[in-house]
C-alpha cells in the first residue's frame, strides 16, 4: 500500500563521499537485533511466569483477548477477507503519523486493489507504521475511555479486551500476509532495517498489553527482568569474545 509524498525541489547531488542511507540503516539493524533477542526472551519468560505461577490463564481478561483472537483467526482463513477495511487503515496510520510529525496530508486513496496518500513529508516512521500500529485497537481503547467519561464501563470492561483480541489479531494477520508481497514502505527503506524495526515495536507492543492484562506484572518488574537479561546476554558476548581469543591465540 504505498505512499507517495510529493516534492518541487530536485534532490540535491549526492556528495562522493556520502554514505547511502540504506547501508546506515542495515548497519542500525544489526545493532537492533540485540534488542529484539533480549526483548523477545523477556516477553517469552514473563509470560510463562504470569501463566503457570501466576495463573494469568485464569484471568477474564485472558479469556476474552483470546477469544477475539480466535474468533479472527476464524473469519481472517474462512471468510472472504475484508481488504477494503485494512487498506484503510493502513493509509489512516500513515497520515496519521504525518500529522503528529508535523506534516500535511492533501490526498488519501483507497480501494480493494491498493491505495496511497499524498503527503509533505515522509520518513520511515510514516512508511512503517501500518505495520506496528494498530489502529484498530488503539481507536477500541480511545472509544472506550471516552465512554467511561459518560457511562459506567466497569462491567462491561471485558468486552474491551475481546475488540482488542479481534483488532490486535486483525493487525496481526494482515501484517504477515502483506510483508512477503514486496511492499515499497519496507522496500524504500531497506527490507531489513524495515523487518527489525517492525518486528521489535510488535514485541514492545505485545509486552505493554502483557503488563496491562497481568495485575501480577508491572513496569518496573518487566524493566527488571530487561536488565537482568541484558546482563546475561553482556555475560554471553563477552565469553564469546573471550573463547575466539584463546582459540586465536592458543596457549602453549
Amino acid at each position: 500500500m504505498p505512499y507517495v509524498v510529493p516534492t518541487t525541489r530536485r534532490r540535491p547531488d549526492p556528495m562522493p563521499m556520502m554514505v547511502p542511507t540504506r547501508w546506515v540503516k542495515f548497519v542500525v539493524a544489526i545493532f537492533l537485533l540485540p534488542v529484539c533477542i533480549i526483548l523477545t526472551q523477556t516477553f517469552f519468560t514473563s509470560f510463562a511466569r504470569a501463566a503457570l505461577t501466576q495463573r494469568l490463564w485464569a484471568a477474564e481478561e485472558f479469556w476474552f483477548f483470546s477469544l477475539g483472537v480466535v474468533l479472527w483467526l476464524i473469519a481472517f482463513f474462512g471468510l472472504p477477507r475484508p481488504i477494503i477495511l485494512y487498506v484503510f487503515g493502513h493509509e489512516l496510520t500513515h497520515a496519521l503519523w504525518v500529522w503528529l510529525m508535523g506534516g500535511r496530508v492533501s490526498r488519501i486513496r483507497v480501494s480493494r486493489d491498493g491505495g496511497h496518500i499524498i503527503a509533505s513529508r515522509t520518513n520511515f516512521w510514516i512508511a512503517l507504521a501500518p505495520y506496528f500500529f494498530p489502529l484498530y485497537s488503539i481507536l477500541a481503547i480511545l472509544a472506550y475511555g471516552a465512554l467511561t467519561l459518560v457511562f459506567n464501563m466497569q462491567p462491561h470492561g471485558r468486552w474491551l479486551y475481546a475488540i482488542i483480541g479481534v483488532t490486535w489479531a486483525f493487525h496481526f494477520t494482515f501484517t504477515l500476509w502483506m510483508i512477503p508481497k514486496k511492499q515499497s514502505d519496507l522496500i524504500d527503506h531497506g527490507t531489513f532495517f524495515s523487518l527489525v524495526v517492525i518486528y521489535l515495536m510488535n514485541v514492545l507492543l505485545l509486552s505493554v498489553l502483557l503488563v496491562i492484562a497481568s495485575p501480577q506484572i508491572t513496569f518496573a518488574s518487566f524493566g527488571a527482568d530487561v536488565g537482568k537479561n541484558i546482563s546475561n546476554f553482556s555475560h554471553w558476548v563477552f565469553a564469546m569474545i573471550d573463547k575466539f581469543k584463546r582459540g586465536a591465540h592458543p596457549i602453549n
